[in-house]
């Protein structure tokens, strides 16, 4: 009998003492597969869009400059991969230093694993979050490079990417988006890269162009799109992706990333028609390439509100995020002289400011119940912290940008001779041709016609497709 009655009391104790890692358990974050598979997903499609990005770019340049402009984008996902699991990361999300940057704790990834993170993504593995934040790091830097195209030099564009991802985007990402980053606390709003990515990256890519100035023949002779159809193909796979870069934000499979989706296809395709209609209007024909960089455009307003607004403010975000950026190429460039080769600035810059500006007027809790209401909804407090953060974003991309690049101008040289950009970077830079002469613009027509005959054969073409 005594036995048994210590035998009660020993389970009992044991039951007792196990209660608090059964609590314990029960409150752990668990992860979610579905949210999982769906943020891996949205990571590929964002990582998509840089190769994208380069065709997008790449069909915009001469043809001597092609593979450089591609190679700018293909080589920033292996630079800023390594750079992010070194060091990046842990600034942007690390453990917060004074609001302004995050600490060495993740250095290398320590301590980044397949457990959730709680203050980032709750349901999936930190590293499914750390990963889909490289792929915004990797398309932002590549962005800059549409505004320096053709003239800026690749070791002085290596050393350029390197420090201004380190010392621009980091610091910037953890402002806006890690928990105490500065902006973050002031309440602004900013759901998959207003400022962090758009802005930033036009602004930077403005003072880039500044500061190495103008083409050689800016102005004096034509600089034509060499493959439209290449540029369409860019601009329909960045579309493509960024259904991952908005929808994705929202780190999981639910409601939010589906009202995403929605909204960015929508002021995606409000924005190609609204710069479609004013270049018709101003010009007198609509073109495709305008329609493309169009919806570039309307994707790039919408990013910041995407996770804050409804359809409709959706359409009017698109709208009028086609006619500025359209007014900011075809109009304020113009006016102002500036050799921003690929309108970086007139699309990410612009683009980015009418965006996050329309969040603060836009957003509204209904939609988003931890985002916040904005201008419309009776809350100008939201408008007034959007306004901040667009004026800090400027002023830190532009004065930190300017730096960088008289510190790398002192380290190597940062432009082309004169002589290079005659030859062409891909000749200059790379040693490599995208297209030899017998098959480029109608030169294999040509050198057919200007062949000697052969004995009892005409050179007379027979169709196109020999």
């Amino acid at each position: 009998m005594r036995t048994r009655l210590m035998q009660i009391m020993l389970l009992g104790l044991s039951m007792l003492f196990a209660l608090p890692g059964l609590a314990w358990a029960a409150d752990a974050p668990k992860i979610d597969t579905g949210d999982t598979t769906f943020v891996l997903i949205s990571s590929a499609l964002v990582m998509l869009m840089t190769p994208a990005l380069a065709l997008f770019y790449g069909g915009m340049v001469r043809k001597k400059n092609v593979l450089s402009t591609i190679m700018q984008s293909f080589i920033i996902i292996a630079l800023v991969s390594v750079q992010w699991v070194l060091i990046g990361y842990t600034l942007a999300f690390g453990p917060d230093k004074g609001t302004l940057i995050g600490g060495l704790d993740w250095l290398g990834l320590t301590g980044v694993g397949a457990d959730p993170n709680a203050d980032y993504a709750g349901t999936i593995p930190h590293q499914a979050f750390m990963v889909f934040q490289l792929m915004f790091a990797i398309i932002t830097a590549a962005l800059i490079t549409g505004s320096f195209a053709e003239r800026m030099r690749f070791p002085a564009f290596l050393l350029f990417t390197i420090l201004w991802t380190t010392l621009v985007y980091d610091p910037l990402a953890h402002w806006v988006w890690a928990v105490n980053g500065w902006i973050r606390n002031l309440g602004a709003l900013d759901f998959a890269g207003g400022t962090v990515v758009h802005i930033s990256s036009g602004v930077s890519g403005l003072v880039a162009a500044l500061v190495l100035g103008k083409r050689k023949g800016h102005g004096s002779e034509p600089m034509l799109p060499h493959h439209v159809p290449m540029t369409v193909l860019g601009a329909g796979l960045l579309w493509f992706g960024w259904f991952g870069f908005n929808a994705g934000s929202a780190l999981g499979a639910n409601g939010l990333a589906v009202s995403a989706f929605v909204v960015t296809n929508t002021a995606a395709a409000a924005a190609a028609l609204s710069w479609t209609a004013v270049e018709w209007l101003h010009r007198g024909k609509p073109t495709v390439l305008g329609a493309a960089t169009g919806a570039v455009a309307g994707l790039v307003a919408i990013t910041p509100a995407a996770g804050f607004v409804a359809p409709l403010p959706a359409v009017v975000i698109g709208l009028v995020g086609g006619a500025v950026c359209y007014m900011g190429v075809a109009v304020l460039k113009a006016k102002l002289g500036y050799d921003d080769a690929l309108d970086a600035f007139g699309c990410h810059g612009i683009g980015g400011t009418w965006g996050a500006i329309a969040t603060g007027l836009f957003a509204s809790k209904a939609v988003n119940s931890l985002g916040n209401d904005g201008l419309f909804y009776g809350n100008p407090g939201l408008l007034k912290a959007q306004i901040i953060s667009i004026i800090a974003t400027y002023v830190f991309a532009g004065v930190a940008s300017f730096i960088i690049l008289k510190v790398v101008g002192v380290v190597c040289k940062l432009r082309a001779t004169g002589e290079e950009e005659e030859a062409g970077l891909d000749i200059t830079q790379h040693g490599e041709e995208a297209y030899h002469d017998a098959i480029v613009g109608g030169s294999l027509l040509k050198g057919v016609l200007e062949a000697k005959p052969s004995a009892g054969k005409s050179n007379q073409p027979v169709g196109q497709g020999f």
